[in-house]
């Protein structure tokens, strides 16, 4: 598994500065990093990927910014490695996609909507080596994006989940999921993925400890014919959600 020298899955600030000098303009007196300033998190989250799991990902100025480690630890919870996966929505960093084919050998198909999101995910894609087939969204979700036909083992999806628009935080297409608690795109994306998965096939998502939300999802899911599992995670001091559907 990934981790620093110390044995943890994470970075020290000192040792990220060695990859990014630059990130001594966001210390205060005490040594800590200024996390409330987005140029900041973004130079520590690029050391993370490329300390820890040898990546080099480029951030889009109005894009959400992604942890690797988050992101890791929601990908350790269903897949084993050799899988054939498809992202729905890899966003502009792609660093799931990446991290599934380069560090659990997966095949790995990935969408994405937004036209700038799309090319510097492209370009991650590209600058890291990975095997990750990157298809162009065009307001679907899966049907009508992925040729009918194709059979994955596993779907996977950090999907939008508030119920309107957020401030400053993302862009509405990156954050409003529609439906009462947010739950829309995910309840879409389970009811399509029926189409497209193998036997014994799962859907795993990634979603925050928001309760109605979660119930809103398991509940459909059974509905359609899912063993539903949710597996709790800490990713720093915020606990997150791998909700996983399996056939």
């Amino acid at each position: 598994m990934p981790a620093w020298k110390d044995g943890k899955l994470g970075l020290p600030v000192r040792e990220a500065l060695k990859i990014f000098p630059e990130l001594g303009k966001y210390l205060d007196e005490r040594g800590r990093l200024d996390f409330s300033n987005r140029k900041a998190r973004i130079l520590y989250n690029r050391a993370i990927a490329k300390a820890l799991f040898g990546l080099e990902v480029e951030y889009h100025p109005r894009g959400l910014v992604t942890t690797p480690v988050s992101r890791y630890l929601f990908l350790k919870t269903f897949l084993k490695g050799g899988e054939r996966v498809l992202e729905i929505g890899t966003g502009h960093t792609a660093m799931m996609a990446i991290m599934a084919a380069k560090i659990f050998n997966c095949d790995v198909t990935a969408t994405e909507l937004d036209d700038e999101f799309f090319e510097y995910a492209r370009r991650n894609i590209e600058r890291n080596l990975a095997k990750v087939r990157l298809l162009k969204s065009n307001g679907g979700i899966i049907r009508g994006v992925v040729p009918e036909g194709e059979r994955f083992d596993t779907i996977f999806s950090a999907p939008p989940y508030y119920e309107s628009p957020t401030k400053g935080v993302l862009t509405e297409r990156e954050g409003v999921g529609g439906g009462k608690y947010g739950e829309g795109f995910s309840v879409r994306l389970i009811e399509e993925a029926l189409g497209y998965l193998n036997p014994k096939g799962k859907v795993a998502l990634f979603l925050p400890d928001k309760e109605p939300l979660i119930d809103a999802i398991t509940e459909r899911g059974e509905e359609l014919g899912y063993s539903v599992r949710d597996i709790r995670f800490k990713a720093g001091t915020r606990l997150r959600h791998s909700l996983i559907l399996t056939l």
